[in-house]
């Protein structure tokens, strides 16, 4: 597995090693000694898997307490994936990092505990699986503004996004910061 950092500390884009012929290809979507030597030592607790068509986004989703670490894959289709960091004491606090995934390239994207988390489906549909390192707890989910002038994510936007009324309704950073 080749490991990429991206401009955001512990923010990692992994590249499996993809093993084709004929018949299709093989590859290993989690090896826990890989991913101890690339970092990754959490505990996976839960796999989620969300099915979009074009033109959604959804996020940009954090919880207050029992932060997540998430390693997203695109199973079918194409997404531009973004991470927030909103780790107080971080160098790269309130910086933004986006990566396209495509399923046909096979690469995951590593999301440490501390960061918001958002994508936007760029093919006709995306099925997206991501484990999760704590459980959902829909009490502590918050929102942050996915167009949120201070964050200025360049979103590669091919038309009104598609939003839940939660995403419509997200909060500014500033708001996060005066927390």
């Amino acid at each position: 597995m080749k490991v990429h950092r991206t401009a955001l500390d512990g923010v990692l884009l992994l590249e499996p090693a993809v093993h084709s012929d004929e018949r299709g290809f093989f590859l290993e979507m989690y090896n826990e000694k890989a991913f101890t030597e690339a970092g990754i030592t959490e505990h996976f607790v839960q796999d989620n898997l969300s099915n979009s068509k074009r033109g959604v986004l959804r996020g940009m989703h954090y919880q207050t307490e029992n932060s997540q670490g998430k390693l997203i894959r695109v199973l079918d289709g194409e997404i531009y994936d973004v991470a927030v960091d909103l780790r107080c004491e971080s160098k790269t606090f309130g910086n933004w990092a986006g990566v396209y995934l495509k399923a046909e390239e096979h690469r995951a994207l590593w999301i440490p505990k501390g960061f918001a988390h958002g994508f936007y489906v760029l093919s006709e549909h995306a099925q997206v699986a991501y484990k999760v390192t704590s459980f959902y707890s829909p009490e502590r989910e918050r929102t942050l503004l996915w167009n949120d002038p201070d964050l200025a994510i360049q979103w590669p936007l091919l038309g009104e996004p598609i939003l839940s009324k939660k995403d419509r309704g997200g909060h500014f950073f500033r708001e996060f910061r005066a927390r």
